[in-house]
């Protein structure tokens, strides 16, 4: 059915769709490359997004022979959950006229540009990772990846003039209704302009103000504190510090001059202590700083693209794509995954794998064992 092809712009709004046929039956490689060649001149496409399943392998060495004139970053993502998104009322809601191919598509372009917006769309259930996930008490394995997925979202913070309503609704003290009429907000009145504006939406109440004004931000807004972790209950604090500097707030933010010529003791309060004062300087420092990583190009080995291409000795690199009790599965750019066994993650005694490695860490793995009649390998991290 072809390879379905999205362009997005830098919010991750649709720009445009097709389908190309570069694989077998239809192999029209030639007619493919000058499409994508022509779409990333047009749009003038940064990165490229490939899913991680069926052809993806094969998909990003077509990529690579492609001859643009200025060459794209292109990454591998993981797909899991995709299937689940583009058939969900969310996906509907926001592309009611396209299929669920386009839909899933759409999904893998925008987990490369800001995978948390929009993988809080999908129940974390269904992204697969974790082990007897059934076995559990339903009511609080939810209980438990919510409040995982609400404490990601508050410690990244969350632009209110972008933010969907799925990704709002995991701020605290937001939810679900109340992120549905700050979208509706937005809508008829236009962007907002600082975060006080907050508490003219429908039911949005003090208390619920109080607890999620520090996680939501406002770029090139009225006040520039508002694109900061700073609670504006904090901000009489720092308009104090630039005061007794003798400069203005705006001049006093990532001022690290000015910020380290501030005594905190002297500006602690009945409800803020020396260590609020203390994180109140070090966000004035470096505000609205993402605390996620930037994403990395990794490449798999381009000899191997099946089982059949490994061999026992081998050294790859591999991306870990889920952790058991007993160890963990790494990605080595074929349709199986390689387990690692505990005993293999290092040299010594390990009690817990999650001490050693992280999901969608990168690795380098020896293949110690293939098994191809039951398609099982076994990998190892002692090299």
């Amino acid at each position: 059915s072809g390879c379905k092809i999205v362009c997005l712009d830098e919010k991750g709004d649709l720009l445009h769709n097709e389908t190309i046929y570069p694989h077998a039956p239809q192999n029209e490689t030639g007619m493919a490359m000058k499409k994508i060649r022509s779409l990333v001149n047009s749009f003038n496409i940064e990165a490229i997004s490939i899913g991680n399943g069926t052809a993806s392998r094969e998909t990003e060495f077509f990529i690579k022979k492609i001859a643009f004139d200025k060459p794209p970053l292109v990454f591998i993502v993981s797909e899991a959950g995709a299937s689940v998104y583009s058939a969900s009322k969310i996906a509907r809601d926001e592309f009611p006229s396209y299929d669920v191919t386009v839909r899933g598509a759409i999904s893998i372009g925008r987990r490369l540009s800001d995978p948390l917006a929009e993988l809080v769309k999908i129940d974390a259930k269904s992204i697969g990772v974790g082990q007897y996930q059934h076995d559990v008490d339903q009511t609080q394995l939810k209980n438990e990846l919510d409040s995982t997925v609400m404490k990601c979202v508050n410690s990244v913070g969350i632009n209110l003039n972008t933010a969907s309503k799925s990704l709002l609704s995991y701020v605290s003290g937001i939810g679900e209704k109340m992120a549905e009429n700050i979208v509706n907000y937005r809508t008829e009145n236009g962007a907002f302009e600082d975060r006080k504006q907050l508490k003219k939406v429908p039911r949005l109440g003090e208390k619920a103000y109080q607890q999620a004004a520090a996680f939501i931000r406002i770029s090139n807004g009225k006040n520039p504190l508002d694109n900061s972790a700073v609670h504006p209950e904090a901000y009489s604090i720092v308009e104090k510090m630039a005061k007794d500097l003798g400069i203005k707030t705006n001049d006093l933010i990532a001022n690290k001059e000015k910020i380290q010529a501030i005594t905190p003791e002297n500006y602690i309060t009945e409800t803020v202590g020396i260590f609020g004062i203390i994180d109140i300087l070090k966000e004035l420092e470096k505000p609205g700083l993402d605390p996620r990583k930037a994403a990395k190009v990794f490449e798999f080995d381009p000899t191997v693209k099946s089982i059949k291409d490994l061999k026992t000795g081998m050294i790859l690199p591999g991306i870990v794509n889920n952790i058991t009790a007993f160890g963990c599965f790494v990605d080595v750019g074929i349709k199986e995954s390689g387990l690692v066994h505990i005993s293999q993650l290092k040299e010594g005694f390990v009690s817990d794998v999650n001490e050693v490695v992280k999901l969608h860490q990168h690795v380098q793995v020896k293949v110690t064992e293939v098994d191809e009649a039951r398609k099982r390998i076994q990998l190892s991290m002692i090299l």
